[in-house]
């Protein structure tokens, strides 16, 4: 049986914005199976910002995405064939299987394809809630905030996939909690669906002077943890209203991703208020990854947890709905369905 594959490959680099050009669709045949190798047909592709980073050619905490080839990214779907005793067809699989419709894999290289039990969580889960997303909101907040019940945490990007999680997790934890997203149909639904206490939407709150008065509205007894994935003004604004001893997790830049400078304003308060900023890469941390699923598999199980998706249809359809990310057009997990 002849399969034909199809891909998008990274063709040139970015200048500022990613456009449509920078990528290519690409067909190909898939080559037979050599012995402890599986074929995954992929059935859902997780869009990340991190990407944006992987496709400069600059030094950075990862090798860059190399041209011409298949993009990075995480995928879940179903073995269709195997020559690896530990997989067989039907297994319903994780991987990192890149913007691709099919994955052939070496299945015996330890870590790059696992089984998921799909009996009590979907399986586009396991690319948001209970995958890299989930895992890096659990390490950010435990491991580097650390909440105290009855501190304030304030979660920017809140409708995202990871601020989502943050802001659930510490919710669990006896935290107030406060979000900042992008417009109010976004801060609505992060208090009404996710929980959170209060959401602030920052396109109401252009410059740093209303964004630090409305977190002082929202935060009143100052703010404790701050999980960062934007950077420029909102992280100002947050240093303005942090607390002694105040703890930030920088995970993600967003606001200088295309190569704007990002400049801190107040740098001081980091001394003034004694503050540990700490940066930290989920992936860098995988002995702590069976702790966190098992919490969020758990919370996400019983209905605890909750998420929203947004799903693009169709490979060709990836590179619009990445530039759609990265302009937070998206609410909750972005992801690409492939079947």
């Amino acid at each position: 049986m002849s399969i034909t594959n199809r891909q998008i490959h990274l063709v040139s680099r970015p200048q500022g914005e990613p456009r449509t050009d920078n990528f290519a669709l690409v067909e190909t045949p898939v080559a037979p199976l050599a012995e402890g190798e599986v074929l995954v047909r992929n059935h859902y592709l997780s869009l990340d910002p991190y990407m944006r980073g992987r496709m400069n050619d600059s030094k950075s905490y990862a090798q860059p995405q190399p041209l011409n080839e298949v993009m990075i990214g995480g995928t879940v779907g179903e073995v269709v064939e195997s020559r690896n005793e530990h997989f067989k067809a039907g297994d319903q699989v994780v991987g990192m299987g890149g913007w691709q419709e099919y994955q052939r894999v070496n299945a015996s290289q330890r870590g790059v394809l696992q089984k998921v039990d799909t009996t009590h969580i979907p399986l586009s889960a396991y690319l948001g809630a209970v995958g890299m997303p989930g895992v890096t909101a659990w390490y950010g907040l435990t491991q580097i905030l650390n909440p105290k019940a009855g501190e304030t945490v304030v979660v920017s990007s809140a409708s995202g996939a990871v601020g989502g999680a943050v802001g659930q997790l510490a919710k669990a934890r006896g935290a107030r909690v406060v979000g900042i997203a992008g417009g109010p149909a976004k801060c609505e639904a992060v208090v009404q669906e996710l929980g959170f206490d209060a959401c602030i939407d920052y396109k109401a709150h252009p410059d740093l002077r209303s964004l630090s008065k409305a977190l002082k509205e929202a935060c009143p007894d100052g703010i404790d943890g701050y999980f960062e994935n934007v950077g420029g003004v909102i992280l100002d604004a947050v240093m303005l209203r942090a607390n002694a001893f105040s703890r930030i997790a920088f995970c993600g830049m967003i606001a200088g991703y295309n190569g704007e400078p990002i400049p801190m304003a107040n740098p001081s308060l980091i001394l003034v208020n004694r503050m540990k900023l700490e940066g930290f890469i989920v992936s860098e941390h995988m002995e702590l990854w069976p702790q966190a699923l098992k919490e969020l598999g758990t919370m996400v199980a019983t209905g605890q947890f909750k998420y929203r998706e947004t799903v693009a249809q169709g490979l060709e359809n990836a590179p619009e709905a990445f530039m759609g990310l990265l302009k937070g057009k998206n609410f909750g997990k972005q992801l690409v369905k492939l079947v």
